[in-house]
């Protein structure tokens, strides 16, 4: 069942999109919300898997309220717009998907399908992960790359996954940061990066305890001041 969050401030096409979606027997609407105010509470309360959220609202669009969720950790956004304008910029913000007000049967049941799947790969992506990981399968067109870890430089999360870098590549990943994180040695260095410590050419110290990962590429990694102190003792650099 996938647990499902409709955030518009139309209360007359909130409760038809509802409506359309209880004709899904996956899908469970654990509740609506009028404002993105009360829709952010709502998604940090609730844990919905999918959003439905309308992008023109008073005081705090859903635009907004997307740059206000935890990449690692946020549900399948989905746009709800009349503006068909939007509809680009919404992808450009990586949403799962957008619907064109008024909605219609054909274009909803595309996206729940869409949804269906990405949530099955997922599921079953993580019944069989082992305990620890030397190769990380990730998803391409039409095909499946297997890296080594030894070849990853680092690893990051956006809105549309999970993506790790070689000196040659991106690819995307079905497996999450935490997983990746536990599994392999990458480590932590950011909230939406893990670094392979192995490919550090530099880590330049910036202002306010910051400081950001120069890899043997030349890619730049940004650190945060929480996990600073942990990878220079892993590197072998006293506080």
């Amino acid at each position: 069942m996938i647990k499902t969050l409709v955030i518009d401030d139309e209360m007359l096409a909130r409760e038809e999109l509802i409506s359309q979606l209880e004709d899904y027997e996956e899908i469970q609407v654990i509740g609506e919300a009028n404002n993105a105010i009360e829709g952010l509470k709502m998604i940090n309360q609730l844990k919905p898997d999918v959003v439905f959220l309308d992008i023109h609202m008073p005081q705090i669009s859903g635009m907004e309220l997307l740059s206000m969720l935890d990449p690692d950790t946020m549900p399948f956004v989905i746009f709800v717009t009349a503006y068909d304008q939007y509809a680009i910029k919404a992808f450009e913000d990586n949403a799962f998907d957008y619907l064109l007000k008024p909605i219609q049967e054909d274009r909803l049941n595309k996206t729940i399908n869409k949804l269906l799947r990405r949530t099955s790969m997922i599921q079953n992506t993580s019944t069989i992960v082992p305990k620890c990981l030397e190769q990380i399968p990730c998803v391409g067109l039409n095909r499946i790359l297997v890296i080594p870890v030894k070849q990853i430089e680092y690893a990051f999360s956006d809105i549309s996954g999970v993506h790790v870098k070689t000196n040659k590549q991106t690819a995307t990943s079905q497996l999450t940061l935490k997983q990746l994180e536990e599994k392999t040695p990458l480590m932590r260095c950011h909230r939406q990066y893990l670094i392979n410590t192995s490919s550090i050419n530099e880590i330049r110290l910036l202002d306010n305890g910051l400081a950001e990962i120069i890899t043997i590429s030349n890619h730049t990694v940004p650190v945060s001041r929480r996990y600073l102190k942990q990878l220079k003792e892993a590197i072998g650099i006293s506080s």
